[in-house]
């Protein structure tokens, strides 16, 4: 007879080996439904030229005295990815406490900030920005409010966590004094997801500074409008300076932001 422990290991392990070959089985069916002759045949040719582009960059390209150049490029992407944060990081708060779980809330006012947090983050930064686009126009504004309404979704998410997990002695030490809610908010509960707040906020823009240079290939403004340009005229050397110039945009940012976020947590 085998005893209970055994058992309990041998059904573990059938049931995590079932697993294992149901995603190997969901992979193997993902891989044969994709089509590899067109790939294989522009692949190697793009992958070659775009490696002598970022061997060989048009150096001339990182600043123009008139028109556009890189510069101007990442300096643009650079500030939607910032007003596109500074939006979402602003505006998600009163959702992030909506969507709260808290003592003597009711169920369904949680639920209901939670539902509206996950609908939008449904939709991706490229259909937000092909909305606004449509609304407002081309452009670095476009760009803005789209990285802005979409990061709403997941600043609020991760800000409601924040203020799920506070400390709740202090709160309720002034709830006893006898603070009101106002006072009790800005003196107990601010003060201890801020830190979370701002780093949280740091995270996402290094986020919105990759998102940012996609959505300019649609139009929404920042490097990837002289992106999409190169590369439909092939010109694989302003393409390497295009490339190199956001590597290093973004390593700087990271670096940045991970050393400030450190001092924050």
């Amino acid at each position: 007879m085998m005893s209970d422990s055994v058992k309990n290991n041998v059904g573990a392990r059938i049931r995590l080996w079932s697993i294992w070959v149901v995603v190997l089985i969901i992979l193997v069916w993902a891989f044969t439904g994709v089509e590899y002759s067109g790939i294989m045949a522009t692949a190697g040719e793009v992958s070659r030229s775009i490696l002598r582009g970022l061997f060989h960059p048009d150096w001339g390209y990182v600043y123009l005295p008139e028109g556009e150049d890189l510069l101007r490029g990442l300096l643009d992407t650079m500030a939607i990815a910032v007003l596109g944060t500074f939006i979402s990081a602003v505006l998600c708060i009163p959702f992030a406490f909506w969507a709260a779980t808290a003592k003597g809330k009711a169920r369904w006012a949680t639920g209901s900030g939670k539902f509206v947090l996950s609908l939008i983050r449904t939709f991706p930064e490229v259909v937000m920005a092909i909305i606004f686009i449509k609304a407002v126009g081309p452009g670095s504004y476009a760009g803005a409010l789209a990285l802005g309404v979409h990061s709403i979704g997941m600043l609020g998410k991760l800000y409601s966590e924040a203020i799920e997990n506070l400390d709740r002695g202090p709160t309720e030490a002034l709830v006893a004094c006898g603070a009101n809610k106002l006072q009790t908010l800005w003196f107990a509960v601010i003060p201890q997801v801020l830190p979370d707040f701002f780093s949280f906020a740091l995270y996402r823009f290094e986020i919105n500074i990759r998102s940012a240079a996609i959505l300019g290939v649609i139009g929404a403004g920042g490097i990837g409008t002289p992106l999409i340009f190169a590369l439909d005229a092939r010109s694989w050397s302003r393409v390497g300076i295009i490339l190199l110039g956001v590597i290093v945009m973004v390593t700087i940012i990271d670096i940045i932001s991970g050393y400030i976020r450190k001092r924050l947590v």
